[in-house]
């Protein structure tokens, strides 16, 4: 049996000592690969989900590859279409609209943090559909309001505004939205 941790007295008060701990090596070495084992590894890595670039270099730095090889590495995974920024926006596109109900700002916020060109952001896009997108910002409005405890409707309307502009939707959409499903408008 292994012992995770031994239990001392000391003064009356118990202490939980993990003995695993006492023998890690406290400055342990990322392990270092060639570039062989290196294209290996990232090929699986982007080969399990798409990918930026910007990733691929971290983690190849984590791998202890020099500029150049690194640099290599990438350029075989484009020409294998293992790596591909485009697909990668439209693929990140798609499932944040789609899954995590997303608006536009944000979406495109998050693209540009990830450090995609204009290019792949707009292709990405153009993976909103409008009807859906527009579904998308009704129910989470409906289910905002289902949740929302504020008795004031002005106050109500308020809250519910801020939480879908959080979510990244624009001001004249929820403003629309809100509307139509009846809430008392605020006066300007």
């Amino acid at each position: 049996m292994l012992v995770r941790g031994t239990r001392w007295q000391l003064n009356g008060c118990w202490l939980l000592i993990d003995i695993r701990s006492m023998f890690k090596s406290p400055d342990k070495t990322p392990k270092q690969y060639t570039p062989g084992e290196a294209l290996q590894k990232i090929a699986a890595f982007c080969a399990y989900q798409e990918r930026t670039q910007k990733e691929v270099e971290q983690k190849l730095r984590t791998y202890g590859l020099n500029e150049d090889e690194a640099g290599e590495i990438i350029i075989r995974l484009s020409r294998e279409k293992l790596l591909d920024e485009e697909r990668f926006a439209q693929a990140f596109v798609r499932g944040h609209y789609r899954h995590k109900k997303w608006g536009r700002r944000r979406i495109m916020q998050e693209l540009k943090q990830k450090g995609l060109s204009e290019y792949c952001i707009k292709s990405g896009m153009r993976e909103i559909d409008g009807e859906e997108y527009y579904q998308n910002l009704v129910d989470l409005l409906e289910k905002k309001d289902r949740q929302e405890k504020e008795p004031n409707p002005r106050a109500r309307r308020m809250k519910i505004a801020q939480y879908l502009t959080s979510k990244g939707y624009e001001q004249d959409l929820i403003k629309i939205a809100l509307d139509d499903l009846g809430k008392v408008p605020e006066e300007e």
